[in-house]
């Protein structure tokens, strides 16, 4: 029976907004991680059957299939296709998943998976424009809703609000993601999964940018106490136990057991289980909730068979309602920090996030690790990875 595998998987360092990153094109940026995929494993491009990228914001310099546009960036043959996916949040989580099924099925052998977001530029809610060609969802999906207009901010804090989790607990989270962040750094733990990219400064010099630059240093309770609620009056959610606007990208490449050994690669793990779940579109994002369960019990296994879990920090309330419905150790559940301190290039996180985690569990001989994103309307991804 075939399986899927990843052989290497390499992500840019995650640009804060305005940041290092924001000026690039995004065809251009995903082309450097194609690129360091072939440097790093050193196959023929003219192998790879399709190219799967994520992207949340197809608009602008996104627009026209940027899969398609970072293939040939990347100088690669113009016999490579490429297909763009939007599963919001989740996009190039999905990429990963349906590159696993194509050479599960036997439609691929060699598939590079996926996704770019350079939030910079092209911000969240860019595709909805100005209401010229339509209003996403449409009357029938609002009339079931009484009316509601979907937000994730909003989603964010009920979810809050429904578990109880308070400001400071959420506060501690952020704070929590900004340390093992930075511990990582300084212990050199992301130096291999990153490929250090050349970028041009305001004032015409050049440097080398290779390491997340989000990452905040110093930081206090009593500091972040003190940021202005971002969605309701009273609310809890805050610039500093959310996710980052980022500038990003990652890639990933799949391809059976098999084959692998017929080209002398050594995969890093195999993708054990792959499922998507869909949830109440109001709160949005408690998908990674019934995600996590749906993946677990398909593959036959328990949170304790778990040794890593990567659950996005879209917003703290998020990741800490899943830790109190699933009953996981906190120190499991991001242990090089998240969103909240790397970033959340929307379209490439999935990638990147499945990047770290594999790159941890070669590190740490941890045999399983799961990842799971929300996703805007209601939806969640959920991937088991098994260390070979």
């Amino acid at each position: 029976m075939r399986d899927a595998v990843i052989v290497d998987a390499v992500r840019t360092p995650v640009g804060r907004r305005g940041g290092s990153l924001s000026q690039l094109h995004s065809a251009s940026l995903s082309a450097h991680v194609l690129n360091a995929l072939v440097e790093r494993v050193g196959f023929d491009p003219a192998l790879v059957d399709d190219v799967i990228w994520g992207c949340a914001s197809a608009v602008g310099m996104q627009a026209g299939c940027v899969g398609r546009a970072a293939v040939l960036a990347a100088g690669w043959p113009e016999s490579v296709p490429a297909v763009t996916v939007d599963r919001q949040c989740g996009s190039s989580q999905q990429a990963v998943h349906q590159a696993a099924a194509g050479v599960i099925s036997g439609q691929y052998d060699v598939a590079v998976a996926g996704g770019v977001e350079i939030m910079s530029r092209l911000p969240l809610g860019t595709t909805r424009g100005d209401g010229s060609f339509g209003e996403p969802f449409g009357p029938d999906v609002f009339d079931r809703y009484d009316g509601i207009r979907f937000n994730q901010g909003m989603g964010a804090q009920m979810i809050a609000d429904e578990y109880g989790i308070t400001r400071t607990e959420m506060d501690q989270h952020g704070l929590d993601s900004h340390a093992r962040a930075a511990q990582a750094v300084d212990a050199g733990r992301f130096k291999d999964q990153i490929a250090p990219i050349t970028v041009t400064d305001e004032d015409g010099t050049t440097r080398v940018f290779d390491t997340d630059e989000g990452i905040r240093r110093g930081s206090t309770l009593d500091k972040l106490a003190g940021l202005k609620s971002a969605f309701k009056e009273d609310g809890t959610i805050t610039a500093g136990n959310a996710s980052q606007v980022s500038d990003g990208t990652g890639a990933l490449l799949v391809t059976t057991g098999e084959f692998a050994k017929a080209q002398g690669w050594t995969p890093m793990a195999r993708i054990h289980t792959a499922v998507v779940a869909g949830t109440d579109p109001v709160t949005m994002l408690k998908g990674p909730i019934p995600a996590t369960a749906k993946a677990l019990k398909k593959a036959g296994l328990s949170m304790d068979d778990i040794g890593a879990f990567e659950i996005n920090e879209a917003f703290a309330s998020v990741s800490l309602a899943w830790l109190r419905e699933t009953g996981a150790d906190y120190e499991r559940m991001n242990p090089l920090g998240g969103a909240m301190a790397i970033g959340h290039p929307i379209g490439g996180s999935g990638a990147r996030i499945m990047t770290t985690l594999v790159h941890h569990m070669r590190d740490n001989g941890i045999r399983y690790g799961l990842q799971s994103m929300c996703e805007g309307g209601g939806m969640a991804n959920a991937t088991i990875l098994e260390l070979l």
